[in-house]
């Protein structure tokens, strides 16, 4: 690329600079939101006087709603243009928050949840989609570096502002502090944000939306209570088998239908295939470290969700920081040298998260954490990149609705495949370490007549005390090695995703030909119907 071009590209970005900082600021909103509210539950059910499992409905609701409008996102920025749908989403979603806030019952709070949801779904593939819009390919991974600065920052910082939120005040300011936020980036975008290009008047297949609402919907409502439920729950296996068969039929509509919601095709392109698949294995590798962690931090060393959040935050600043400059890296390097060196970072320290024990120190699992998550701040965005930027202009937005909903289901699958492991090895762990208590043993004898001599308690109590404080403690232990045998998982995870970077390359070093410049052959589908260049008010 000439010093002219790339001049010229930077001077029209640095155009887009108050339209970016308006479009980071709600998607960070968004997903922000989502990491807040697992800290909130307890307040939130000790106020509303609700069990656990109904209290999960404000987090699995967010998560179906989410998993149902991803998959519509392209048909919806096709239909409706970008500018009216993102207003429309800061609208959904600080409504929705303004109802948490105010709630007096669960029931108003989970509306209120689900409100917030509608706009949550649709931002995150709606920023993609303008991003790839403004940043032409040769620069696309700075674009996309700015984009991870919200989708990994946000999630990370989460727990810690949470706890401090919590710690000093009420549950509801998670929500009261949205709204007059969500109406500042709604006012701004109204005045900054013009359409993308030209609007279709595609028409909705009703079938197929009542398909990808169905399938998505009951595929990841069974993948998220498998964690919890078990994966041979009669429940969990219905949801999945019928969320499975019902996406397998929408895919095979998708793929008959001139004018598809999701257009399937993109897997035609073979760098965005390998690319969506390394990308998820990233997910399924990063929530790992998000559930188990502070299970181990929490439940087992004690920590409040602050102090643990603390502890969280330094590797989300590195994220932060990293995330633009990992993409002015791909600018110039490309994908391979990225997620070959963020992956292997990223196996080495999962490895070492498996020697984990109830004594490991705090500084050692801060360092840990922070090396983690300078490997994983080289992966989500040049890996998804490298993906995206095989696809014509015209494919954006079905490309970026594709690469969120595999991310959403991804993650669904690694919670709930941690969660199983998690839970298994620790009572396998506990079995093995109740086997080795015996006491009958003449040794326990000696130290339950210690325990007693101390005590001044009768023998029997002092046995019962110590039967007790020893099986606690064996709990424990079993706990972290079944933390310790998850990790390792996630190991085995890791490096698959290694392998396979290994086979990444720079699509823009690609000879101009049909299959990266346009569509491969679609005998069963019309002409590509080429956008008009970008017109983006800055």
């Amino acid at each position: 690329m000439s010093t002219e071009s790339t001049n010229a590209s930077n001077q029209g970005i640095a155009r887009h600079i108050p339209l970016l900082a308006v479009l980071m600021l709600g998607m960070f909103l968004a997903i922000l939101n989502q990491t807040l509210l697992n800290v909130a539950i307890p307040p939130i059910i000790n106020e509303m006087n609700i069990t656990a499992s109904t209290a999960q409905w404000l987090l699995t609701g967010y998560m179906l709603i989410n998993g149902i409008l991803i998959p519509l996102s392209a048909y919806l920025i096709e239909r409706f243009g970008v500018r009216l749908l993102f207003l429309a989403a800061m609208f959904f979603f600080t409504a929705g928050s303004l109802i948490c806030g105010v709630a007096p019952s669960f029931a108003v709070l989970l509306i209120g949840r689900l409100v917030q949801a509608i706009g949550g779904g649709i931002l995150m593939p709606l920023v993609m989609t303008i991003i790839l819009f403004i940043f032409p390919p040769q620069m696309r991974g700075k674009g996309m570096g700015i984009f991870g600065l919200g989708m990994m920052f946000a999630p990370a910082i989460g727990p810690t502002l949470s706890g401090w939120i919590l710690e000093h005040h009420s549950w509801r300011l998670l929500f009261n502090g949205m709204v007059p936020l969500g109406i500042f980036v709604t006012l701004v975008a109204f005045f900054v944000l013009k359409d993308l290009g030209q609007r279709k008047k595609t028409r909705l297949d009703l079938l197929g939306s009542v398909i990808s609402t169905l399938g998505f919907g009951t595929l990841l409502y069974g993948l998220s209570e498998a964690g919890t439920r078990g994966w041979a729950d009669s429940v969990v296996v219905s949801c999945i088998v019928l969320g499975v068969l019902l996406v397998a039929l929408f895919i095979i509509l998708q793929i008959q239908s001139p004018e598809p919601l999701l257009d399937f095709r993109v897997f035609k392109y073979d760098m965005f295939s390998l690319s969506s698949v390394v990308s998820a294995i990233v997910t399924v590798a990063m929530y790992a470290g998000m559930f188990l962690l502070p299970i181990y931090l929490q439940n087992l060393r004690g920590f409040t969700p602050f102090e643990s959040g603390l502890l969280i935050l330094p590797g989300a600043v590195i994220m932060g920081i990293m995330s633009p400059i990992s993409g002015s890296l791909f600018d110039k390097w490309g994908p391979r040298p990225l997620a070959v060196a963020g992956l292997l970072v990223t196996a080495v320290t999962t490895y070492e998260f498996t020697q984990l024990t109830l004594e490991t120190s705090y500084s050692h699992i801060l360092m840990l954490n922070m090396i983690r998550s300078f490997g994983m701040s080289l992966l989500m965005m040049p890996i998804m990149t490298a993906g995206l930027n095989q696809l014509p202009r015209e494919k954006n937005s079905h490309g970026t609705a594709m690469s969120n909903t595999l991310r959403q289901i991804a993650g669904s699958i690694g919670i709930s495949i941690f969660t199983t492991i998690f839970s298994t090895r620790t009572t396998f762990h506990l079995g093995k370490l109740s086997e080795q208590v015996n006491i009958m043993d003449p040794a326990f004898a000696q130290t339950f007549a210690s325990h007693a001599a101390a005590t001044g308690l009768p023998a029997a109590e002092a046995e019962k005390t110590l039967t007790a404080y020893l099986y606690g403690q064996a709990q424990m232990q079993a706990a972290v090695q079944g933390i310790d045998d998850a990790f390792i998982w996630a190991t085995g995870v890791t490096l698959v995703g290694l392998v396979l970077s290994f086979f990444l390359r720079d699509v823009r070093k690609d000879k101009p030909t049909k299959t990266t410049q346009a569509d491969p052959p679609q005998p069963d589908g019309p002409a590509a119907d080429v956008k008009k260049e970008a017109v983006v008010a800055g």
